[in-house]
């Protein structure tokens, strides 16, 4: 039987350090993550933006993650990844898949997105607003 090593489930996940909300979130995932598994990169740090096969304008849009098999995902579903990556568990990814989650998860975060310069957070000035 193979067993999975925690290499398995690491996540890189693009954000936007001028965010507030969007550095507290990627402090928050950095806290849940015991074992090492996500690793948040900056959109502003050199090379981050062409590492993520994205351009700066897809960047400042949404949050961004890949998987440990290159597998990209974007906003709700980037967000899914990096969960399924602090837990060691792609069951945030499944329960993403699910006809009506999806779409659910999906409007919120565009909501969320759209509003991320109202919400809480400390650690920049959102550009977006």
């Amino acid at each position: 039987m193979r067993t999975r090593s925690s290499t398995d489930h690491r996540v890189e996940l693009l954000f936007d350090k001028d965010c507030g909300f969007c550095v507290w979130c990627a402090g928050w995932l950095e806290r849940l993550d015991r074992n090492g598994r996500v690793t948040a990169t900056p959109l502003q740090k050199a090379g981050a933006v062409d590492h993520f096969g994205v351009t700066m304008d897809e960047a400042l849009e949404q949050a961004w993650a890949i998987d440990a098999s290159g597998q990209r995902f974007a906003g709700a579903g980037a967000i899914n990844a990096a969960l399924s990556g602090v837990l060691g568990s792609r069951i945030p990814l499944h329960i993403y898949r699910i006809p009506g989650i999806r779409q659910a998860q999906d409007a919120l975060y565009r909501l969320v997105a759209r509003n991320r310069h109202r919400l809480p957070g400390r650690g920049g000035s959102c550009a977006i607003g």
